[in-house]
């Protein structure tokens, strides 16, 4: 115990940018940039676009660290987790706490007095969604728990619609829905590569519960319905040739993934798959914007 308190003592910076999660928040952020980008013939005007990303960045961390502060027992059990800040006694649960309560606060003021109401209570509902339903109730309740709790991570577009317009419109009910489809073959393959991990800290992640077979099954016939998905932009008119392309290619690599993983597996088939279909949404949004102003 002695020690675990000099350990917080000597925190620093860093382990507060951990406990964000930076490079998720990075990847929701361009999904929130490209919202508002498409609500726009133009570029978005600076007085809204640093605002809303400030404020969708300060509440998206907020969850974060709610996440790891709830999950700080489990996060102890897995090989992936266990050198996170609470599990080695970086940083005490109640200094995470007071953090993600500041930082929480100041996003949802920063959007209400910014932006717009709407998009700060949207927020704030996905932070509620993420930290309490999902991280709180769905993952240790229901090996659907990535299914149904994805929906709080996908609201982001729609967030940076909504800072634009002010209003909710299908278009970013679209982008929400290739986040929501993209989520759970995203996670599964990775919980596949953890699934001793999730055991041992008893997770009823779908690998656990129904087994590595059936969820490579549900992976594949997930990434079906992605590619999907990822053509309705281009077929409502929301997005032009130069995404259908790219995001064709994009759909086949991750449907080759998604084959190989199912039928062709290697040792690390389904961590390279997880890392790929990071890259698939980061560029499949890079290029709905780059079609937006070039096409």
């Amino acid at each position: 115990m002695a020690k675990s308190i000099a350990i917080s003592q000597r925190a620093s910076w860093r382990e507060y940018l951990e406990l964000t999660k930076p490079r998720v928040v990075a990847l929701l952020l361009l999904t929130a940039l490209v919202g508002m980008a498409l609500a726009t013939t133009s570029w978005v005007a600076a007085d809204i676009l640093i605002p809303a990303l400030v404020g969708i960045g300060l509440m998206a961390s907020s969850a974060a660290a709610i996440n790891h502060l709830v999950d700080r027992h489990i996060d102890a059990k897995m090989a992936r987790t266990l050198r996170r800040p609470l599990p080695t006694g970086a940083l005490s649960p109640r200094k995470v706490l007071i953090f993600a309560m500041i930082i929480g606060t100041l996003g949802y003021i920063v959007l209400d007095v910014f932006v717009n109401r709407l998009t700060a209570v949207l927020t704030l509902a996905s932070l509620v969604g993420y930290a309490v339903i999902y991280t709180m109730y769905l993952k240790r309740a229901t090996p659907q728990n990535i299914v149904i709790g994805g929906l709080a991570g996908a609201a982001p577009p729609l967030l940076g619609w909504t800072a634009v317009t002010g209003e909710i419109h299908a278009y970013p009910l679209l982008l929400v829905m290739i986040v929501f489809t993209w989520t759970p073959p995203h996670f599964w393959a990775l919980a596949v590569h953890r699934a001793k991990d999730y055991a041992k800290a008893e997770i009823p992640m779908l690998p656990v519960t129904h087994g590595i077979a059936f969820t490579k099954t549900c992976i594949l016939l997930y990434t079906v319905l992605l590619s999907v998905v990822c053509v309705l932009p281009y077929l409502v008119g929301m997005s032009g040739w130069l995404y259908l392309a790219g995001v064709t290619v994009l759909n086949l690599w991750f449907l080759a993934y998604a084959l190989k993983l199912k039928y062709r597996p290697e040792k690390h088939t389904a961590f390279n798959m997880f890392k790929f279909s990071i890259w698939h949404l980061m560029v499949l949004f890079v290029l709905l914007l780059v079609d937006h102003y070039v096409v």
